[in-house]
């Protein structure tokens, strides 16, 4: 048990001595609601509330007392002979009763105790409003309208639906959902009552905690997940009087729940309303943002020690698997597992003793296990994928320390990196780049140990010698040999030369190489990709004639950029990165990929008329090879026997775009495949991104932000911000079209992309290079700087600018 945790115990063990626990016929001894129990003073009281802590002694539940007024003295008089203390626990009729005898007599008092007695005990509360009670409120017309005034859609808010209702599955739930929403309509609306709920829950959570952490209780009883079915159902949960501890203990007490536990709430959200779903994932939301807004963190107070953030984080995982399984989700087009299975052999980090730090990081999310469902399977969730992303949470993250939890201490220590759809990309950037240096640092490490045994020269690098003339072959040959000798030399730092050139690899090498090798191996005449005018993309060619080396080729090129942290100008469709993550093409996908056949496709779904006679399609498909001849395909044996029908079509469609996308470019994209794994298959990247996160990390973001780039530009040389020259410069910037722009980008930087976050997170330099001359501005893409002469005017500023961001390419040229 933690120290705030028994803390909490032995100040209730306390109030208990000292305060009592309000109910009259209190049984137990150690109260000061017990009639024979002898006061004490505070000090004894501190001393004994430490022993009962110490034996576990028993704690009672919580009666909230009501101060009367001096004019109802004589009516609580008579209340409480009529108190409901034989009440154990709660149904709809039971709360309608007590509320219509206190609205008769203009007192709530009743009402009170009983609400906070009920809602303060998790026995009492895991029996309330219970299905099997259902006979007792079917009658009560009195309660229907104000379910139908909820503002909500009626369809969405009438859970619970066949699928909680019925069958012994795990979706079933013996709580009456809807009795619990109309009861909460009516006890919200009275003041007295919320803060008895308040109250209730502050005294309930400890208790549950202590239920679920140490006396396994849900595993005895499962109905113990009543309790926070009924609890989260309290739509004023975000409100200021739960934030500071009432939500924060629920919330604690609820990441104790056992992962099959998680997994029964996340399925049983699944099904509500968008609007319940969202009021849910706002409530954790907000409390996160409160709690982070609220504190001072830094490198000795962890965001990740703060237990509420940690413990809220947990909570909305539950209703981030909830969005995924309630809305559009493909679990079986799946490629098959190809990752190796783990060698018996010690490698050399185990001799070390450093297999703590080198180890693979969690490939499976334990409730995404149990719930059989991962985030690439969503094609569409209730709720999107950006609304779980918490900024101030991630302005406040030391992902330096995060990382080293991930992975080194994950037993003992939380990171955010296991609850991944919380961060932003920026962020998750961070964590890819701490994962990759340290494998660079490590092979650097290794090789340095072997040349020392071994008595060779230490070779700490990646390091590529090409001719720009013949680039393909060079990189690939050398590739390929060290692909095949010696894959881990791919995981350290790339290193590349173009022979007869003046230029060290500071990562502006690096950049013009791999643009190099994409306009090459992405050049219409050598066939290994088609190309759509349309949506400027690029597709496998299922009839291309290169082998398949050059097609790993290209999936070394996109890790290694993705390693080195690159960005690559790749148009690619979005099915190759979720085919990169696992995933098979679909139907859905040819929307982007190929959208004139899915635009004809989805007509023959939708066609009212006869398929077979006016369509005249069969199961045996066309299409054209490299040099144009006709293909015949059969998507079913002797598929050309087979006509299309209404009965049939959507089969057709599914194994149509089956071919298209996995079977036709079933051999190049496994070799392509194959070469991006031959870098990434350790790095966290499946586990922390989605697809469209991955092609961001690859190709960096098209939107381009000047105005965040001239407020992050640094001056060198003499120059400053409100130097004439500078003043021109950007003028002359922000006058360019989007063109001129990208090959601005593309001169200075080595790439027309911007990085992850932005052109604001790119560290610019724009130093002077000498007084007014007719040179060009030149740069030095490694360090994105660019030398800047004086130019005695705008206009020749402007056009030197452009004539050198038109024609230079290589080094040393200028």
């Amino acid at each position: 048990m933690n120290r705030a945790t028994a803390k909490k115990l032995i100040e209730r063990y306390f109030q208990q001595l000292t305060e009592g626990c309000g109910n009259t016929s209190c049984t137990n001894e150690f109260c000061a609601s017990f009639q024979g129990f002898q006061p004490l003073d505070k000090n004894a009281a501190a001393a004994k509330a430490l022993d009962l802590f110490k034996a576990n002694a028993k704690l009672c539940d919580y009666y909230p007392s009501i101060k009367l007024r001096a004019d109802n003295v004589e009516m609580g008089n008579k209340m409480s002979t009529e108190d409901f203390s034989d009440i154990h626990y709660l149904t709809e009729h039971t709360v309608c009763s007590i509320l219509t005898s206190c609205e008769e007599k203009g007192d709530y008092s009743a009402l009170v105790r009983v609400v906070g007695r009920i809602f303060s005990n998790s026995d009492a509360l895991m029996k309330s409003f219970r299905k099997d009670e259902f006979d007792t409120t079917k009658n009560l017309d009195s309660v229907k309208p104000a379910e139908q005034q909820s503002g909500e859609d009626s369809s969405a808010a009438s859970l619970p639906d066949p699928a909680l209702n019925g069958g012994l599955d795990s979706c079933e739930v013996a709580v009456d959902l809807d009795s619990v929403r109309r009861v909460y309509d009516k006890l919200l609306s009275i003041d007295q009552v919320e803060a008895a709920l308040v109250n209730a829950l502050i005294f309930l959570t400890p208790n549950v905690e202590l239920d679920l952490e140490y006396l396994d209780v849900y595993e005895t009883n499962p109905d113990y997940l009543n309790i926070f079915l009924i609890v989260m159902e309290n739509s004023n949960l975000h409100s200021p009087e739960y934030l500071e501890v009432a939500l924060p203990q629920f919330c604690k007490a609820m990441s104790k729940l056992p992962v099959s536990a998680l997994a029964r709430l996340s399925k049983l959200w699944s099904k509500y309303s968008l609007p319940r779903l969202r009021r849910m994932m706002e409530t954790f939301q907000q409390l996160i943002t409160f709690t982070v807004v609220s504190n001072e963190y830094d490198s000795d107070n962890l965001v990740n020690d703060d237990e509420t953030v940690v413990a809220a984080t947990k909570c909305l995982k539950v209703v981030f698997y909830a969005s995924i399984l309630g809305g559009d989700v493909d679990m079986e087009h799946n490629d098959e597992d190809e990752e190796d299975s783990d060698s018996d052999e010690l490698t050399l980090h185990e001799l070390l003793g450093e297999e703590r730090l080198y180890k693979k990081g969690p490939r499976v999310d334990p409730l995404e296990k149990e719930l059989g469902v991962r985030t690439v399977d969503s094609i569409r969730p209730l709720i999107p994928f950006e609304d779980f992303i918490n900024e101030s949470l991630n302005d406040v993250i030391e992902m330096d320390k995060d990382f080293t939890f991930f992975k080194v201490d994950a037993e003992t220590k939380f990171s955010f990196q296991s609850c991944p759809f919380i961060l932003s990309a920026i962020t998750k950037n961070q964590g890819l780049y701490y994962d990759n240096r340290i494998s660079m640092y490590s092979e650097r490490r290794l090789t340095a140990l072997y040349s020392m045994v071994q008595g060779q020269q230490p070779n700490p690098y990646l390091k590529l010698k090409v001719r720009r003339d013949h680039i393909i072959d060079d990189a690939l040959v050398r590739l390929e040999m060290i692909s095949m000798e010696n894959p881990s030399d791919l995981k350290k730092q790339l290193f590349v030369e173009f022979e007869g050139e003046q230029g060290v690899d500071e990562g502006g090498v690096s950049k013009e190489f791999f643009q190099l090798v994409l306009e090459e191996i992405f050049n219409p005449d050598i066939g290994m990709f088609t190309y759509d005018d349309n949506t400027k993309l690029f597709w496998f060619n299922s009839s291309s004639l290169e082998n398949e080396a050059q097609y790993t080729l290209i999936g070394i090129v996109l890790g290694l950029a993705i390693y080195n942290n690159c960005i690559l100008d790749v148009h690619f469709p979005m099915v190759v990165y979720r085919k990169l993550m696992g995933k098979k093409g679909t139907f859905l996908d040819l929307s982007d990929s190929h959208p004139v056949l899915y635009q004809s496709l989805k007509e023959l779904l939708e066609y009212t008329g006869n398929v077979e006679e006016d369509m005249m399609l069969t199961f045996q498909i066309s299409h054209t090879d490299l040099f144009g001849n006709p293909i015949l395909y059969d998507l079913k044996e002797q598929g050309d026997q087979i006509a299309v029908t209404k009965a049939n079509r959507q089969e057709f469609v599914d194994l149509y775009a089956d071919y298209i996308l996995n079977t036709s470019v079933e051999t190049q994209f496994k070799a392509f495949k194959k070469g991006f794994l031959m870098v990434t298959s350790e790095s966290p990247m499946k586990y922390l991104f989605r697809p469209e996160e991955v092609e961001l990390l690859i190709c960096g973001s098209r939107k381009l932000d000047f105005e965040a780039l001239e407020r992050t530009t640094d001056y060198d040389g003499g120059y400053t911000k409100d130097t004439q020259v500078i003043k021109d410069f950007w003028e002359t910037i922000h006058s360019f079209s989007d063109e001129q722009k990208r090959l601005f980008l593309q001169f200075t930087t080595g790439t027309d992309r911007a990085p992850v976050g932005g052109l604001g997170k790119l560290k610019m330099i724009i130093a002077k290079n000498g007084s007014d001359t007719d040179r060009l501005p030149t740069s030095h893409t490694c360090f994105n700087a660019l030398l800047l002469p004086e130019y005695s005017s705008k206009e020749k500023l402007r056009e030197r600018l452009l004539k050198a961001i038109t024609y230079a390419e290589g080094f040393g040229m200028l």
